[in-house]
């Protein structure tokens, strides 16, 4: 792969020098423990995850591509697609649920005009739901690309949204 792959996605081959120095930090043979952090890494780049990363990343650490793909399942912080300039995680899990989340995102649905997996049409916003993100006493909650947003009520989702630019 060159510069671009043939789907026509940036390579990471640039990151190549950075994972070489995180590697330096693990013995040999501790490979896989560089998935995690080359992810984040790649992500934080180009804002998510793609296909041809995990052929590179794979064919640089030596480890399966299916484990990459397992960390990329389990791990909800990590994005397959690209996402608009603000990415809405809503928590849905019980204790969420029990707070109400589902009339807060609700609310956010009617307000953006668009369901969870979807992307405003001027690229804005992306919403989504997640199983669960660690806050249950401070439930509802939801994320705000990396930053939390606790004890959720429709007027502060409300303000929160029009501060964001």
């Amino acid at each position: 792969l060159g510069q671009h792959d043939r789907r026509g996605v940036r390579s990471v081959k640039h990151l190549i020098p950075e994972f070489e120095k995180m590697k330096e930090r693990y013995p040999d043979g501790f490979e896989s423990s560089l998935v995690l952090p080359c992810l984040r890494r790649i992500q934080e780049d180009r804002g998510y995850v793609a296909d041809s990363d995990i052929e590179e990343l794979a064919g640089f650490l030596g480890v399966p591509q299916i484990q990459i793909e397992e960390v990329l399942a389990v791990y909800t912080q990590f994005r397959r697609f690209a996402v608009g300039r603000w990415h809405l995680q809503f928590c849905h899990n019980v204790s969420c649920s029990m707070n109400g989340a589902e009339n807060v995102l609700a609310h956010v649905e009617r307000k953006l005009g668009i369901k969870p997996g979807q992307t405003t049409p001027d690229g804005r916003y992306t919403l989504s739901t997640v199983e669960c993100l660690g806050s249950c006493g401070t439930a509802p909650m939801m994320m705000v690309n990396d930053g939390y947003h606790e004890n959720l009520t429709l007027t502060k989702l409300d303000e929160l949204l029009q501060g964001l630019k």
